[in-house]
C-alpha cells in the first residue's frame, strides 16, 4: 500500500469531518466575505489554529483576486496549493549516515513502537541499525524495545533499570562506532514536558552524543499523538527550546478528526513533519508527503 493509501485510511476521520463542510461551502460558488468567514471557521474547527486559518485566508483572497478566480475547481485547486505551501514552510531532509536519531516526547504517545517502525524502515533500505534503550526508567520498556528489535532483526543496547540512560547512550554509541552502523536510534524515557530536571536529562544525553560520536549527524525528533490536536504545538515549542528539534513522527493520526493541527504546526514551527504511523503493523510507517496529506482531506 502507497503513501497516499495510507494517509487516506488514516486521514479518513478528519476528512469526514471537513470535506463535507468544505463541499457544502464551496458549492455556494460565490466568494465573497461570508465565503471567507465561513472557510476560517471550518479551518479553526478542524484544529488549524487562528492564527495559521487567519494567514490561509488572507493568501487564498489575494490569491482569488489577482488571478481572478470564480469556479469552484479553481478556488479549491489554489486553497489546496496555499495549504501545502504552509506544510512545506518547514523543510523536509534526508538522514546522512552515520545517524544518530534521538527519539523523545511525553508519556504514552508511542515512542518504542515508534522505534520499532523506524528500525525496520532502514533496515528495509538496506541500512544497518543499533537501537539504544535509554528509557531506564520506565519498568519493563528495554523489554518492550527488545520484542520490536528482534522484530526489525538489529541489535538493542540496553542496561538495568533504573540506570543512568547517558551510560546506555556511551554503550550504544561504542557499539555503533566498532559495527560501522548507519542509523543509532535512541529510545528516551516519557516526560512531561514541564519537568525540568527530565529536560536536563535529555540535554546530558545530547553532550554524550557530541563528545563521543562527533563524526555523526545527530537528529532530535519528537514523537506526537495526533489526537492531541493543538496541545501538541506547546509539546514540540518546549522540546525544542530545551534540546533543539529537527523532526516529527505523527501517531495516531487514525484516532483524530482534527488532523489540521498538523497544518499549523509546520506554519508556525518550522519544524518538519517527517514519518507518520498509520496502524499497529512494523511496517505502518510511511514518509510524509504534504502533497498526499492535502489531497487526503479534501
Amino acid at each position: 500500500m502507497g503513501f497516499f493509501s495510507k494517509i487516506a485510511s488514516a486521514l479518513k476521520k478528519t476528512k469526514d469531518s471537513l470535506a463535507s463542510k468544505l463541499s457544502a461551502l464551496f458549492r455556494g460558488g460565490k466568494f465573497g466575505e461570508d465565503f471567507y468567514d465561513d472557510l476560517e471557521e471550518v479551518l479553526i474547527s478542524s484544529d488549524i489554529s487562528v492564527t495559521t486559518a487567519m494567514e490561509i485566508i488572507d493568501d487564498l483572497k489575494e490569491t482569488v483576486k489577482e488571478e481572478k478566480l470564480r469556479e469552484e475547481e479553481d478556488v479549491k485547486s489554489a486553497l489546496k496549493d496555499i495549504l501545502i505551501g504552509h506544510l512545506d514552510r518547514a523543510e523536509v531532509y534526508d538522514f546522512v549516515s552515520p545517524a544518530v536519531l534521538m527519539i523523545v516526547g511525553v508519556n504514552g504517545v508511542g515512542k518504542t513502537t515508534t522505534i520499532g517502525k523506524l528500525a525496520h524502515y532502514f533496515t528495509d533500505r538496506k541500512q544497518s541499525v543499533t537501537v539504544a534503550a535509554a528509557d531506564t526508567f520506565r519498568a519493563a520498556a528495554a523489554d518492550q524495545l527488545s520484542v520490536w528489535g528482534e522484530r526489525a532483526k538489529v541489535k538493542v543496547v540496553k542496561s538495568s533499570e533504573g540506570s543512568d540512560p547517558s551510560a546506555v547512550v556511551f554503550d550504544a554509541i561504542c557499539s555503533a562506532k566498532a559495527k560501522k552502523t548507519d542509523v543509532l536510534i535512541i529510545d528516551t524515557a516519557g516526560r512531561l514536558h514541564v519537568k525540568a530536571n527530565l529536560m536536563e536529562e535529555l540535554k546530558k544525553m545530547r553532550r554524550v552524543i557530541t563528545r563521543e560520536y562527533p563524526e555523526a549527524n545527530v537528529y532530535t525528533l519528537i514523537v506526537l499523538d495526533a489526537t492531541t490536536g493543538q496541545n501538541a504545538l506547546s509539546q514540540v515549542e518546549t522540546f525544542n527550546e530545551a534540546v533543539g528539534l529537527d523532526g516529527i513522527v505523527l501517531t495516531k493520526l487514525d484516532g483524530t478528526a482534527k488532523g489540521g493541527f498538523v497544518i499549523s504546526l509546520c506554519s508556525e514551527m518550522e519544524i518538519p513533519v517527517l514519518f507518520v504511523g498509520t496502524g499497529e503493523k512494523m511496517d505502518d510507517i510511511a514518509e510524509f508527503d504534504s502533497e498526499s496529506f492535502v489531497e487526503a482531506i479534501f
